[in-house]
């Protein structure tokens, strides 16, 4: 007698294909509604944050980080000590988001780490890259089109940080 083999459970986005575009359109509002009311981010910059405080308030010997309060320019987390932390998520970009100066000294200093989140397209953590002011003043890029900085993602770039990646498991 032949026994029946378990039937491993599909993953729902391999229906997706199979959808019309106004089905996956409709999923994907119903998907953004309920992430929203589960208070899930919505975006890379959230995801990123998300990712960057859990792995630092995870990690023996880095500080603990809680978000900083909604609409403070340029700052993302605030560590107990009073340290300013800005957040920029990286999903498939060469370069990070921009980093507005202040509009009276350009070279004030804003914060006192920038911490680059690489995700892939899973939005699966990827690594961390923790750059002090001295060094994102080193290696800052001007866009004049945004009149804000930003940091390249270049390997001799990113060298100059500290690296953190996720423990397996």
């Amino acid at each position: 007698m032949s026994q029946a083999l378990p039937v491993p459970p599909t993953d729902p986005s391999d229906a997706l294909a199979d959808l019309s575009d106004i089905a996956l359109l409709r999923l994907r509002a119903r998907v953004a509604a309920e992430l929203k009311r589960r208070g899930l981010a919505l975006n890379v910059g959230q995801v990123a944050e998300n990712l960057a405080i859990a792995l630092y308030n995870a990690t023996p010997g880095r500080p603990n980080l809680q978000p900083a309060p909604t609409g403070t320019q340029n700052v993302d987390a605030l560590s107990r000590r009073g340290d300013r932390y800005s957040i920029k998520g990286v999903l498939d970009a060469r370069k990070t988001g921009t980093v507005y100066p202040d509009r009276d000294d350009r070279e004030k200093q804003l914060f006192e780490y920038l911490i680059v989140v690489r995700i892939d397209s899973d939005w699966q953590l990827l690594a961390i890259y923790e750059f002090d002011w001295k060094t994102f003043c080193e290696v800052r890029s001007w866009d004049s089109r945004m009149n804000a900085w930003y940091v390249g993602l270049a390997a001799k770039t990113l060298s100059r940080a500290t690296l953190f990646t996720p423990q397996p498991g």
